[in-house]
């Protein structure tokens, strides 16, 4: 099986990536290759697996992930730091096991006659206005819903709303819901603006399209990545097509990371 080691700049980090070359390089059963993996075992966090994810973007349905944490607990990370052998074992005895999550298409148009965009979110994408109220219609299905004044608008998948999704009042969703949540970010509601002021949550026959008054002087994220200083006409939020699958050797119960990560409750309290 081919295998391929996404790691961080952390000394920690380096020592486990390291660690788990040379038991790939000494196994029988395991060949690292970076260009064309059947599994992609990130090393980090959350943010060091998003990066992944992106870089091996063009071939996500062709591998699973797996992530070894070497700070605190994330969601997407099963494995510890000192687990190397443990799961070079669980490698070696693959039978093809996995989970899958779902993704965030995102299509975006522009005012200025350039190529229409298309990317994938594993997490959320956010639309915000580098200075000034950001003002967009938000369509569901073509229909017009409502003019947003605020902040900005996050639009997160299910495993993202624990994410910044969270952070802005969002709802926390299963990942077994293929469902695209919008969330709203400091909106503007008085006697003049009204805005429904709840997350909206969207099935998966459905889509958001967001257009701004104004194209110009918006920043447009998908996770890490960063859409700037171009006019942007549109955005079109739906459930991908795609979805990214981990190797369920350990893999952890959705609903137990939320507790472990928000709650901190264990059996024994």
């Amino acid at each position: 099986m081919k295998v391929s080691i996404y790691s961080n700049d952390g000394s920690t980090s380096n020592e486990v990536a390291n660690q788990l070359k040379e038991k790939i390089d000494n196994s029988s059963k395991l060949q690292y290759d970076g260009l064309n993996p059947q599994i992609v075992i990130s090393v980090g966090g959350d943010g060091t697996l998003l990066s992944a994810f992106h870089h091996y973007n063009d071939s996500i349905n062709n591998v699973r992930f797996v992530g070894i944490h070497t700070g605190h607990l994330g969601f997407y990370t099963d494995w510890r730091d000192y687990e190397v052998q443990q799961l070079v074992d669980s490698l070696e005895n693959d039978n093809g096991q996995s989970v899958s999550y779902p993704l965030l298409s995102i299509n975006i148009n522009y005012k200025d006659g350039g190529p229409s965009d298309s990317m994938v979110a594993l997490n959320e994408s956010t639309l915000k206005r580098i200075n000034g109220t950001m003002v967009t219609d938000i369509n569901i299905k073509n229909e017009f819903f409502e003019k947003f004044r605020g902040d900005g608008l996050c639009v997160a998948t299910p495993t993202g709303s624990t994410a910044y999704n969270k952070s802005v009042g969002g709802a926390i969703i299963s990942p077994e819901f293929d469902a695209v949540q919008v969330s709203e970010m400091a909106s503007i509601n008085n006697r003049v603006f009204r805005t429904l002021g709840s997350p909206i949550i969207i099935p998966p026959d459905e889509w958001i399209t967001i257009i701004p008054d104004n194209p110009y002087h918006n920043i447009l994220t998908c996770d890490q990545l960063v859409v700037q200083n171009r006019p942007i006409e549109s955005i079109t939020y739906s459930i991908s097509n795609d979805r990214i699958y981990f190797a369920q050797y350990r893999h952890t119960h959705f609903w137990k990371r939320v507790s472990n990560s928000f709650i901190g409750v264990h059996e024994n309290d």
